[in-house]
């Protein structure tokens, strides 16, 4: 079994002093990676494990430009900032580090990103072509949405299927997320590709209020 399959399997169940023990044992597992090239640590984000997340981050040896941005370590990203090129560079299933920052909860590693010249609109190389904003929305993350905003990302910007960051604010029942979009000009009477409004998409997963809201917001033709 190889390092990131024995990793893959620690994931599932372990707990915290485990998987230590594991790692002390077997320390080339915290540098495992996928055959794409995405780490182990970053798969344990993906799983909702952040616990053993840090774990990793503390054996491994150094961490990559997207491994900071998603733990929000402001230090080790600027280190990795140093190289230009990597600021807009794709992770294995096809993300910058921006979306990372965005998707995980690091407001202040997005605005880091952004200040040194990271792509507020970069789409991501994989089916779903989002961008850093759709990440932050998908994520409830508001302040990152902020600061996208702020650094002039689009709040209509589309993903796959025609979803703005405003779809999914209101699927989501985000209130503070819808408003903040709205103030920055987000559309509520745009559809998505299966022809459905911000409000509609409200109302389906139960959030009337919020529809009704959505609702109030849209121009009357």
């Amino acid at each position: 079994m190889s390092n990131f399959e024995r990793g893959m399997e620690l994931l599932q169940d372990s707990d915290i002093a485990s998987f230590e023990r594991i790692l002390a044992d077997r320390p080339a597992i915290a540098e495992a990676s996928d055959a794409s090239g995405v780490s182990l640590l970053m798969h344990a984000l993906y799983r909702r494990r952040a616990d053993l997340a840090h774990v990793l981050a503390a054996h491994k040896t150094a961490l990559d430009v997207f491994e900071s941005a998603s733990l929000g370590k402001l230090d080790r990203l600027s280190e990795c900032l140093q190289d230009p090129t990597i600021i807009n560079a794709q992770s294995g299933d096809g993300f910058t580090a921006l979306h990372y920052a965005c998707y995980f909860g690091q407001p202040d590693a997005a605005r880091l990103l952004l200040e040194k010249g990271a792509a507020s609109e970069a789409v991501a190389a994989n089916p779903m072509r989002v961008m850093p904003l759709h990440s932050a929305a998908s994520a409830r993350n508001v302040a990152a949405a902020r600061i996208l905003l702020e650094a002039g990302a689009s709040p209509n910007s589309r993903q796959h299927g025609g979803w703005s960051p405003l779809h999914a604010a209101a699927q989501n029942g985000d209130r503070a997320m819808v408003e903040l979009l709205l103030r920055h000009g987000a559309d509520p009477a745009a559809p998505n590709d299966d022809g459905k409004t911000a409000p509609e998409l409200a109302r389906e997963k139960g959030h009337q209020e919020l529809g009704s809201y959505l609702e109030g917001q849209t121009p009357r033709q």
